[in-house]
């Protein structure tokens, strides 16, 4: 059995913890909220959209079948589709906005890099050498562990 981190953890792990407190706090996103905050709702409506989920009440489903995972997911207590709902509907949507903007920003980085020319890998890069080196398109980069 795999000991390391969930492919979804790695990818929650690129987001700086006090870069989305401060987009929650600029639009008051967490302002009343007892249980549900704003993280565990960007928690769940990731994991729809990495697991290809086409309505909330599959969202729900998906989260509940697996509580174990849940855990480790990150998503701490039950999640229903009344409060997914109700989160969705009353959250300013510019808290994810302006996490994506940073993201996007964070990713074009290495990028505008002097010397990358759009065919080598940049210097620094998240890419791991197996496939940055032979170029082999049997192992996605995702697959590959983590050292």
């Amino acid at each position: 059995m795999y000991a390391g981190k969930l492919v979804f953890a790695q990818l929650t792990d690129l987001i700086h913890p006090e870069q989305f407190r401060r987009c929650v706090r600029r639009y008051q996103g967490d302002y009343k909220v007892k249980s549900f905050s704003c993280w565990n709702q960007f928690l769940c409506m990731a994991f729809g959209q990495l697991t290809f989920r086409e309505s909330l009440r599959d969202v729900e489903t998906g989260l509940r079948s697996r509580p174990d995972q849940r855990y480790h997911l990150g998503i701490r207590g039950e999640v229903s589709r009344s409060v997914l709902a109700d989160a969705n509907r009353e959250r300013d949507w510019r808290i994810y906005h302006d996490l994506a903007q940073l993201l996007l920003r964070r990713a074009r980085a290495p990028l505008a890099a002097p010397g990358w020319n759009g065919r080598s890998v940049p210097s620094g890069s998240a890419l791991p050498q197996a496939v940055a080196s032979n170029g082999s398109r049997r192992r996605c980069w995702w697959s590959l562990r983590s050292s």
